[in-house]
């Protein structure tokens, strides 16, 4: 028994085919799941009751629930309602989502994290409690929260395998694929391993030069 070296080789433009796929599927995600996130976030520390309640529920709604029974709700649970979404379209909102909800939570953590005496000093400086919140507490906070954010996009990333399961052809899928023609599923699952480690190595390093600079401007 033998390492094919030859069938992973001619395996690695379709795997970086699906490796770009995954990139989209990701980015898009974390577009959304930022968006979705800061939102949530921030409503959680809001003053108003009512709408810390509301993103309390969504996030702890999300968070309790699997990844995989979110993709199945968008994808086949939304057509019953008469909304038909295309593959990739589902699996981006159910990613962002779900992304959504842990991005809230560490916006949250980010924003209690700081001294409450900063806000307190820029109310009695006569700054309203947004202007506050923007100029004094998201600046700091955003320094912090910078770490956490990267691992949860490199979780996304790796929890984008999951789409596989609704025939989008990433990475996943494409190695699944492969191995149905070549029966070569060490060699191939060794290459797809490689693409998500790559992929998630690039990730850490972009997130952790993003921290060293924003911590040299300071």
């Amino acid at each position: 028994m033998h390492f094919d070296f030859s069938a992973l080789y001619k395996a690695l433009p379709s795997l970086l085919v699906g490796a770009t796929v995954t990139l989209r599927i990701t980015s898009l995600s974390i577009a959304l799941g930022l968006g979705i996130g800061i939102v949530a976030g921030l409503a959680r520390v809001w003053p108003n009751v009512a709408l810390r309640a509301v993103a309390g529920a969504y996030i702890e709604l999300v968070r309790g629930t699997p990844l995989l029974v979110q993709i199945f709700l968008v994808y086949f649970g939304l057509p019953a309602l008469g909304l038909n979404l295309d593959p990739f379209v589902a699996g981006v909102i159910a990613m962002g989502i779900n992304s959504g909800a842990y991005v809230g939570e560490i916006v949250r953590g980010g924003i209690e994290s700081i001294a409450r005496g900063q806000m307190e000093a820029a109310l009695s400086l006569g700054m309203t409690w947004h202007q506050a919140m923007y100029y004094v507490i998201l600046p700091q906070a955003f320094v912090r929260i910078l770490p956490p954010l990267g691992n949860e996009f490199i979780a996304l990333l790796k929890d984008s395998s999951l789409v596989s399961t609704i025939a989008i052809a990433e990475l996943t899928r494409t190695g699944q694929i492969i191995i149905t023609r070549t029966f070569k599923s060490f060699e191939i699952w060794s290459g797809v391993a490689l693409f998500y480690f790559i992929m998630t190595y690039l990730i850490s390093r972009i997130v952790r030069f993003s921290e060293e600079r924003l911590r040299y401007s300071e």
